[in-house]
């Protein structure tokens, strides 16, 4: 692969493709493109009634890009990761440009769970999340996933289809219908700052009330 530059990364999101490493420690980046293309529909984020119950009673804030760097060490901070410390570099660029941002989950002023990824028109390219505290990630996907339909994304990426994200309404498409759903996204645009924070207890009511 050529010397890779935040220009170069946003072209091969905006043509299906995406980058990643063997390892942290493995200093090659490689592209990669799915034959089936993992996506999280923004109106079929599956809420269980426990998740429900303990958003409503949680103490746990909401912030968005207050530590874009902290979200991407913790999510690389595992035994097997794709990001490398080129890929944590580009994403620290493309987030000073306004392409990658965070969504973190605090208790009591500690980072215990948050997500990271890209957008470009009304696409969101989720990269990757952590959780330290039980349900903290699917708390952030729940806040990123009501953020995304207020600021008027309509196509959210997840790039594989785990079972953690089937459960979660996850699904798989083939790449073709992919593309296509992203050449229609790419048209139009979206702002992921726009909307105001709302706390977790918010999220789960606007959701519910839309469910």
């Amino acid at each position: 692969m050529s010397e890779l530059t935040p220009e170069l990364l946003l072209h091969g999101y905006s043509i299906g493709i995406f980058p990643m490493a063997e390892s942290r420690s493995d200093p090659d980046i490689f592209w990669v493109d799915p034959r089936m293309r993992g996506v999280l529909p923004l109106d079929g984020f599956r809420i269980s009634r426990s998740l429900a119950k303990a958003m409503r009673k949680t103490t746990y804030e909401v912030s968005i890009d207050r530590d874009f760097a902290g979200v991407v060490e913790a999510c690389a901070d595992r035994s097997e990761t794709w990001i490398n410390v080129e890929i944590a570099r580009l994403y620290g660029l493309l987030h000073e440009m306004g392409h990658a941002h965070s969504l973190e989950i605090w208790d009591d002023g500690t980072l215990v769970g948050g997500v990271y990824g890209v957008t470009l028109g009304r696409a969101f390219f989720g990269e990757s999340m952590f959780s330290r505290r039980t349900n903290a990630s699917k708390m952030a996907l729940a806040a990123l996933v009501e953020r995304l339909n207020r600021a008027g994304f309509v196509l959210f990426d997840t790039q594989f289809l785990t079972e953690h994200l089937a459960s979660l309404g996850a699904i798989e498409i083939p790449r073709n219908t992919y593309r296509t759903r992203l050449a229609e996204a790419l048209e139009g645009s979206a702002d992921f700052s726009a909307p105001e924070v709302i706390s977790l207890h918010e999220v789960i009511q606007r959701m519910t009330q839309t469910s």
